[in-house]
């Protein structure tokens, strides 16, 4: 039958996508990267965006004033832009330096524009971008110092939720966090290839900054567009996992796929953008990040288009009379996935060392955090999400955040 077959081919082109995944995923088991210890010899400007932040922002300042750096090497910066509130106030009274955006600001990429073109006249060797909600670990800079050394024009830390017991919500994303930089970070360093850029805990040289004529990304994922570009000139991203940054992960269902389809939206965006970039002649390790980088630009698209073999199945089974049977088969199928991809939540807790008793209700709903990608995909592909909007953070910390707090001199 044509429906049957289509849905067949679609499949298998689907599996064919992920199997790259997969196949990158397998290296997990590498042992992250380290780098020599050197003597602090970078000078760093901390860049920190912050749209109404009164609440945390002074706790990441202090976080990073307290730094195991020697304090004439770098300087914090915070932008405030869109404000309606004391953020201002706040990191100046905590102590950082504050600075002024010269022109209107649509979404995170024009704040690291303009803070681009008032910081590298300075001298900086380095800028390394925060968002206000997090923390950082003491010896931060240092281990990107390090990597810096050691070669890195753009280097990544890893990323971890400093509320994961919070709720279900942040709990599911600190998994997604763990999962993130375990079976992609670590399994990409090891290959050669760059991690996953969040917009946050990353460090760009100046000279990177001058090759691509400042930072001028144009959409609202600012952060999936600026590692397009370092592949699109043969720019490998360094993954440096202890140069820890702990974030404040959503703890309501509602601002946690707000903050996602900004997310998948803003990919969508920068895939419109990159990849016919990333099409243009490459050759060895370079020509491979040119193609994971366009592999994961195209994820979303390729997830919300993913229901269509499904929906063609239904289709046949009903036109065939047999719809009960299949619904039955996929129900099973369904099920077995739900509790496997529940113990593989329950698993990624353990492996990232948080207390399994109070991560059960995540790990068991970690199979409905991550369903519901899907729907945020394919809304996104009728839909994009057009602007930056504001996710209000409230400072809350949990147990897994007394080891941020000892490294980061916080009471």
């Amino acid at each position: 039958m044509f429906i049957e077959r289509l849905a067949f081919v679609l499949t298998v082109a689907l599996r064919l996508f992920s199997l790259w995944f997969l196949a990158t995923a397998l290296f997990f088991w590498r042992k992250a990267p380290r780098y020599p210890r050197c003597v602090p010899c970078t000078s760093f400007a901390c860049v920190i965006p912050a749209r109404n932040e009164e609440a945390v922002v002074a706790a990441l300042v202090k976080s990073l004033n307290d730094q195991d750096y020697p304090p004439a090497m770098y300087d914090v910066f915070v932008i405030p832009n869109n404000c309606t509130d004391a953020t201002e106030d706040a990191a100046a009274a905590a102590g950082a330096n504050i600075l002024r955006c010269l022109e209107p600001v649509r979404c995170k990429g024009d704040v690291l524009r303009q803070a681009a073109v008032q910081l590298l006249p300075r001298g900086y060797d380095a800028i390394c971008v925060f968002d206000a909600d997090n923390l950082v670990r003491r010896d931060f800079l240092a281990r990107m110092n390090d990597a810096v050394c050691a070669g890195a024009g753009v280097a990544k830390g890893q990323i971890a939720a400093k509320n994961p017991y919070q709720s279900w919500v942040s709990g599911c994303t600190a998994l997604y966090y763990g999962l993130s930089e375990r079976f992609y970070n670590r399994s990409h360093a090891a290959l050669g290839l760059s991690p996953k850029l969040v917009g946050t805990g990353f460090a760009v040289t100046r000279d990177v900054l001058r090759r691509m004529g400042g930072w001028n990304t144009v959409t609202i994922a600012e952060d999936a567009e600026f590692a397009a570009m370092c592949a699109g000139i043969g720019e490998k991203i360094w993954y440096v996992p202890e140069a820890v940054t702990f974030d404040e992960a959503p703890a309501s269902l509602s601002v946690s796929v707000t903050q996602r389809r900004r997310w998948s939206s803003g990919i969508m965006a920068s895939a419109g953008v990159m990849l016919p970039r990333l099409a243009a002649p490459g050759a060895g390790a370079n020509a491979l990040r040119k193609i994971d980088s366009a592999l994961l630009l195209s994820a979303p698209f390729m997830q919300a288009l993913s229901v269509i073999p499904a929906l063609l199945l239904i289709i046949s089974a009903a036109a065939g009379g047999t719809l009960l049977p299949w619904a039955a088969a996929a129900g099973i199928t369904l099920a077995v996935t739900y509790a496997a991809a529940a113990v593989f939540g329950a698993v990624i807790a353990a492996v990232c060392g948080l207390d399994l008793r109070r991560m059960i209700k995540a790990a068991l709903l970690f199979p409905v955090y991550t369903a519901t990608w899907l729907p945020i995909h394919i809304s996104c592909l009728i839909r994009r999400a057009a602007e930056w909007k504001e996710i209000r953070h409230t400072g809350v910390m949990d147990a897994v955040e007394r080891f941020a707090r000892e490294e980061s001199g916080i009471e």
